[in-house]
């Protein structure tokens, strides 16, 4: 029998550079999550200090990165349940730059420890002047308490490639956290759809499952209480999605948390359906090319 898990995805308006009060605030939903009996907590990218690059203050913050990832440790640890902290942008030095900053999601585990690290690869366009990439790293799937997962951040969702990756290395379940919103679109799309954005991921995020067998855990920034979604700005749209049943517990614009619980057997049985994986690991399978690496199926 397959197993059934609770989880969380945490909906969060981040304030402009307030990370203290940013954090107090996604702990306070952990701590819900937690009491709810959840086992997976997902926050959204950029949570700490929403994304604002150009101000002055927003280096100086994310060089103290160890110190949000040390407390979710221990947060985890104390709650049982296991955390990813949507994503924490750290400053590094390099040989090319005193202030190189990397947009990183790690899965800590109900113990505390660490189990996997991943640095956004695909950077939005006005990500790229100032973010790294993890470039030709391998997406990589890892084993956690729910089984084997990856991690994928934002807009890497649009490239199938990112999840056939991970997919071929066993991965059952994939966490995005997101910062994505209306204004993503420019002017000629705004034009044609105002909510473009919205339906780009309606449309997306249920149809990986399906194309994947596997299940996506959304979480996205959410907009401040009383401010409409016609008027562009934060999107939401957090969710469980699986196929054959589509987006669970999918949340509106604003704050909040969904809980839902999924029996992962809706995998096995859309595996049986559909046959991807088993697909992706015949021998001499035609888009063996694509993968451009020696990793099957789990």
């Amino acid at each position: 029998m397959a197993p059934v898990y609770k989880i969380a995805v945490i909906q969060l308006y981040p304030k402009p550079l307030d990370q203290k009060g940013n954090h107090a605030k996604a702990v306070t939903f952990l701590r819900e999550a937690a009491a709810q009996g959840c086992d997976l907590a997902v926050l959204p990218e950029y949570h700490l200090t929403s994304w604002v690059p150009e101000s002055p203050e927003f280096i100086p913050l994310c060089a103290e990165y160890k110190t949000y990832l040390e407390a979710y440790c221990q947060l985890a640890k104390e709650l049982k349940m296991n955390i990813v902290p949507g994503t924490i942008v750290e400053k590094h030095t390099s040989d090319t730059s005193p202030d190189e900053l990397h947009n990183v999601a790690y899965f800590i585990s109900s113990t505390g420890s660490i189990l996997s690290s991943y640095t956004k690869k695909n950077l939005w366009h006005p990500e790229r002047p100032h973010l790294t990439s993890s470039s030709h790293t391998p997406h990589a799937a890892f084993d956690t308490p729910l089984g084997k997962c990856g991690m994928l951040i934002c807009w890497d969702l649009a490239f199938p490639e990112a999840f056939r990756e991970l997919i071929a290395g066993g991965a059952k379940t994939i966490i995005i956290p997101t910062f994505w919103n209306l204004s993503d679109c420019n002017e000629a799309g705004l034009k044609a759809n105002p909510l473009s954005e919205k339906l780009f991921l309606e449309s997306t995020l249920v149809s990986r499952t399906f194309e994947n067998t596997c299940m996506v855990v959304f979480a996205n920034a959410g907009g401040p209480e009383g401010t409409r979604i016609e008027k562009g700005g934060f999107l939401g749209l957090s969710q469980v999605a699986v196929p054959f049943k589509g987006a669970l517990g999918k949340l509106g614009q604003g704050e909040g948390m969904s809980v839902v619980e999924v029996d992962m057997q809706v995998l096995e049985d859309a595996e049986e359906n559909y046959r991807v994986r088993e697909d992706m690991g015949r021998s001499g399978w035609h888009y063996e090319y694509s993968l451009k690496r020696d990793v099957r199926t789990g």
